[in-house]
């Protein structure tokens, strides 16, 4: 192995201790040829029967699961944690992936959906196969990706629709430990214990994440959280709602943010920014089991409905203080990182393919999934740190020998300062990017496929040379 995959790999594996040293040497050696073959299939990436079939036997071994895997990278996510400054914000967000089999059960479905109608006009519905994933990433105020936090991975054997549960059971009157929703409390509990500091965590979820046991634990464990809220809960004594007391409140700032319109062209939208500190109080279901909290809502509305694109109309909740216009319209801007989360899944499945993988079982899926956290954290890292400090010096990124092999490849002027930014554009322009003056910086599917150019030429500069 190359000096610069040992060198990201001993990173983000130093900390990782499978059942057996020698499943740690697999999973090294594992993760340097996906990470060097990104989106390409297991045999390729192994290029031989030998490694294809050992590759094969670890992700199917019985001691070995997605939290061993990514147990060395979560202790180097809370080592860059430890050595930024400033507050982290923890991005969660639940994704699926799907996959066509002929014998679903040996990986499990994740929903139903509709099949269109038969000749007589019945609605056909069909199970579909895959694996679920609830993710917690860790980013810097800049939105640089420190890593992952916490990951669980579930499937499900047998299906049942929520409107169907809802007809027999009050979802509120369930325990929460009897209900998948469970994942996002584990989450929220194990990255705010990784990372240390529960000040100084913010916790950001979209509107499945409304749960009021997650407001009573970030409470327990003095953590903050930025939510989207969709339930409308009970307010003050219990004889009105969260949404009366908002219909209350004017407008105290106007807020304009660029958005697209269903065409993708730019726009912008002006946003009613309303706030206020409310006593929520728990499910009725649920009141004498937790107690009522003092949260602030958040409502940043447009007034106007727009032709060309949906009416922009967020609801958070929180429990940090805010003490003026200025500070709601900081923790709006908060909740809009949260876009990154879906970012990094989106290289998971694009970049690494991780849906296209022929893999049969639930367990093996799972395992290769973790391993490609690993490869799509790094390169989603390396695409924002481009931007976000172009002015760093390369070492913070790359190895000697990479920026040796950059060098040579691609030759600059002998004025130009030699940057992080600058030798990341030269990976980039390996993948295709073209950067022109009027270009914005590289993005992330030129970064992943410069790496992997990169990684081959690598293999070619060190293959000793041959005399006779």
């Amino acid at each position: 192995m190359d000096e610069g995959q040992s060198a990201w790999l001993d990173g983000e594996l130093a900390a990782c201790s499978l059942a057996d040293e020698r499943l740690t040497k697999r999973l090294r050696k594992l993760l340097g040829q996906v990470g060097g073959a990104m989106g390409q299939s297991l045999p390729f990436a192994c290029q031989d029967w030998a490694n294809a079939k050992a590759a094969y036997r670890f992700l199917s071994n019985d001691r070995v699961n997605e939290a061993d895997i990514l147990a060395g990278h979560f202790q180097s996510t809370r080592d860059r944690a430890g050595a930024a400054e400033g507050l982290i914000f923890v991005l969660h967000d639940t994704t699926e992936f799907t996959y066509q089999r002929e014998a679903p059960e040996a990986i499990g479905i994740t929903k139903r959906v509709n099949s269109g109608r038969d000749k007589a006009g019945r609605v056909r519905s069909h199970t579909v196969c895959g694996i679920l994933m609830h993710s917690s990433l860790a980013l810097t105020p800049e939105g640089v990706p420190l890593g992952l936090a916490a990951v669980k991975v579930w499937t499900r054997q047998k299906f049942k629709g929520t409107a169907a549960l809802k007809k027999k059971v009050n979802p509120t009157r369930v325990p929460i430990e009897k209900k998948e929703s469970i994942r996002w409390l584990d989450n929220l509990t194990q990255s705010t214990e990784l990372l240390g500091g529960a000040g100084r965590c913010v916790h950001i979820g979209d509107r499945e994440s409304d749960i009021y046991e997650l407001f009573c634990l970030a409470h327990d464990l003095g953590t903050h959280f930025v939510l989207r809220t969709c339930v409308n809960r009970r307010a003050g004594d219990g004889d009105h709602t969260v949404a009366d007391e908002m219909d209350e409140v004017a407008a105290k700032k106007r807020h304009l943010v660029d958005v697209r319109d269903n065409n993708g062209n730019p726009d912008q939208a002006l946003l009613e920014v309303r706030y206020r500190k409310i006593r929520v109080l728990p499910p009725i279901g649920k009141w004498k089991r937790y107690p009522p909290l003092e949260l602030t809502v958040i409502h940043a509305e447009e007034a106007a409905t727009p032709r060309n694109r949906k009416k922009i109309s967020w609801k958070l909740i929180t429990n940090l203080p805010i003490g003026s216009a200025r500070a709601a319209v900081e923790k709006l801007e908060w909740y809009a990182m949260r876009w990154k989360i879906e970012v990094f899944h989106k290289i998971l499945k694009s970049g690494c393919r991780a849906e296209d993988s022929r893999l049969r079982t639930a367990q093996r899926l799972a395992n290769l999934i973790a391993v490609f956290c690993i490869v799509s954290w790094r390169v989603f890292w390396m695409t924002t740190l481009n931007r976000a400090a172009p002015n760093a010096p390369p070492e913070l990124a790359l190895t000697a020998s990479e920026l040796h092999l950059l060098d040579h490849l691609l030759t600059t002027r002998p004025t130009m300062r030699k940057t992080l930014s600058h030798y990341l554009t030269k990976i980039a322009k390996l993948g295709g990017y073209l950067a022109r003056a009027s270009d914005p910086p590289p993005g992330n599917i030129v970064m992943w496929r410069g790496l992997s150019r990169l990684r081959d030429i690598e293999l070619g500069a060190n293959i000793p040379p041959r005399c006779g």
